[in-house]
């Protein structure tokens, strides 16, 4: 069993910056593939980015890609989700989510999930 907490969400302008972080529970977090999604009202979750249980590979959905970083700390059961340049349109709950492979890009590959943080980004 994983939990995950995430936190680093707020209110900011176009432009600006935010660090989302993930702590995950338990002693098996570096076997995790770990991953971002996101759920604007009214839209289905999508995918963000996703991380390797090692942090080797990763995969950007295109939208973010050049503006988000996702690293991981194995040693703190930590992943981060680095936001630059953002823009209204990512304004949703971020989520973070651990699996079993990965960097997978559907939802329904990952096995637990934070109770996510809200992101809004106001023009």
């Amino acid at each position: 069993q994983v939990q995950l907490v995430e936190s680093g969400g707020g209110s900011v302008q176009t432009g600006d910056s935010l660090r989302l972080s993930c702590v995950a529970s338990g002693r098996t977090f570096s076997s995790y593939a770990m991953g971002w999604f996101r759920q604007a009202p009214g839209k289905e979750r999508e995918f963000v980015v996703g991380i390797t249980s090692g942090g080797i590979r990763t995969s950007y959905a295109d939208s973010v890609k050049g503006r988000f970083t996702i690293s991981r700390d194995n040693a703190e059961n930590t992943v981060y989700l680095q936001m630059n340049s953002l823009k209204p349109e990512d304004t949703a709950v971020y989520y973070c989510a651990a699996g079993q492979n990965g960097p997978a890009t559907n939802w329904y590959r990952y096995d637990y999930w934070g109770q996510g943080t809200q992101v809004t980004v106001s023009s």
